[in-house]
């Protein structure tokens, strides 16, 4: 018989086995799942649920609201996420995910959360939404529990193999320095001002990954700031998220530089620099394909390589 229960101490074994023989497309080690989980700030056991035959695991989802904001005092108190969940292949349409994702939806009701989303968690967010074609039985279930699609970005790839820089890129910023523009690699003196832009032009999720990534150890030389004369207008990093060298982004230009081509040369001036370190390949989890960064990114030889839904359910 099936019990139901919250996450207890010594699960983990457990948990990372049934996740990586449930979800495939995305296996885990236990220590991406200590620190994208256990050691989230607002990682609360009441909001992981687990199913049990005998002694097994055969489910689990975890639903999570804030606890700590993102920037200033904002909890986002209507807001709830569920990042994963998966249930073993032999309890499938058995009723246990069902029972899992009522539990979860029940806890994050019960702390006063209208809506919750899947999967567009920050700072923790394993993907960023339900991937249709490696998970199809599992976006027809949260379709069939009420969620509905929100938007679908898109994950991307490049190949570093032979790369080699635009001429007219090169070309480009030759010309915006000669305007009084300039690229270069971060030096302390612009940590504050990068992460203050990140957060304020763009989102907070982005600041914190700067921050935390040099807290962690990321070279300053894989942070490039543009400025107009004294003026941030522009970043992009690499090797920021869990320290993965080839993993790109957060990247962003000021809106009212936008149309000036510093996306172009930022992009170019990372991906040389990623080459030059012996990379052979560069991706990212997460823009939209039609957005204006996805469409620099496939002229810069960008791929789309996954497609995912943000899910939403009112409550």
């Amino acid at each position: 018989m099936i019990s139901y229960r919250y996450y207890e101490s010594g699960d983990e074994q457990k948990i990372v086995e049934l996740w990586n023989e449930s979800l495939l497309h995305d296996p885990i080690t236990s220590n991406r799942f200590r620190n994208l989980v256990l050691l989230d700030a607002n990682f609360d056991p009441k909001g992981f649920r687990l199913a049990i035959d005998d002694d097994r695991i055969v489910g689990c989802v975890y639903a999570v609201r804030r606890l700590l904001p993102m920037m200033g005092t904002d909890l986002e108190p209507e807001n709830g996420w569920i990042p994963f969940f998966f249930v073993h292949r032999d309890f499938r349409k058995s009723g246990v995910g069902e029972a899992l994702m009522q539990a979860a939806i029940d806890f994050l009701a019960a702390e006063g959360r209208k809506n919750v989303f899947f999967a567009s968690y920050a700072p923790n967010y394993i993907l960023p939404g339900i991937d249709e074609d490696s998970y199809s039985e599992g976006y027809a279930f949260l379709l069939n529990q009420g969620f509905e699609k929100q938007y679908s970005p898109v994950a991307m790839d490049r190949s570093l193999v032979g790369y080699i820089p635009s001429e007219a890129v090169m070309d480009l910023k030759k010309r915006r320095e000669q305007e009084g523009y300039s690229f270069a690699t971060a030096q302390d003196k612009d940590l504050y001002e990068v992460i203050k832009f990140a957060n304020t032009q763009f989102n907070p999720d982005w600041g914190r990954a700067i921050r935390e990534g040099v807290l962690q150890g990321l070279p300053l030389n894989r942070i490039l700031v543009a400025r107009n004369g004294s003026k941030l207008v522009g970043f992009c990093i690499y090797g920021g998220y869990e320290g993965i060298p080839d993993r790109f982004g957060p990247f962003g230009v000021h809106p009212d530089e936008q149309g000036n081509g510093l996306g172009k040369i930022l992009l170019q001036d990372c991906l040389k620099n990623m080459r030059s370190e012996g990379l052979h390949g560069a991706w990212f989890l997460w823009t939209g394909e039609k957005s204006s960064a996805g469409y620099l990114y496939k002229k810069t030889g960008f791929e789309v390589t996954r497609r995912f839904h943000v899910m939403k359910k009112t409550i």
